[in-house]
């Protein structure tokens, strides 16, 4: 097998609105704050479903119920080149119960910012995907999980 075949990191993300709130986390990454939806990447053997439910869990303490993709994104983080590619299914559901239990390594609290505050805070967004997810679920269609086939979720 050729080493040199470009992978790259497929992550999930959580798009959780209450009312004309956005449920979002402010983490620590590289040593600086920065705010982000509740996202991660896809372990091995998961679907893209157990993982954005294992992600918003992990960093919000909220159970998530995914109901709709609403966007498929490549990015590239800051100050990597092409090889470090990421993926980002990003889907929209309802948040359910909060539960007593320590958030993942890293964040540092949840926020429920308007999407004015979210457009205020783009300068420690962790990448221009967080509002970039926010505003395809407010102003495009979305879609119903059926789109993947069975082995995607």
């Amino acid at each position: 097998m050729d080493d040199n075949v470009w992978k790259p990191h497929v992550t999930v993300a959580a798009i959780c609105q209450h009312e004309e709130r956005f449920l979002l986390i402010k983490e620590i990454v590289h040593g600086k704050e920065v705010i982000n939806q509740p996202a991660g990447h896809l372990d091995p053997g998961e679907s893209l479903e157990q993982a954005v439910i294992r992600e918003t869990l992990e960093e919000t303490a909220y159970d998530f119920l995914p109901e709709r993709l609403c966007g498929i994104y490549r990015g590239v983080p800051a100050g990597c080149s092409n090889e470090k590619t990421i993926i980002r299914f990003s889907f929209s559901g309802k948040i359910g119960d909060k539960h007593k239990q320590p958030l993942d390594k890293g964040i540092i609290s949840t926020l429920w910012m308007n999407l004015d505050e979210i457009k205020q805070t783009q300068s420690i967004h962790r990448s221009p995907l967080v509002l970039q997810c926010v505003l395809d679920y407010l102003q495009k269609p979305s879609y119903p999980l059926q789109v993947f086939s069975s082995d995607f979720l």
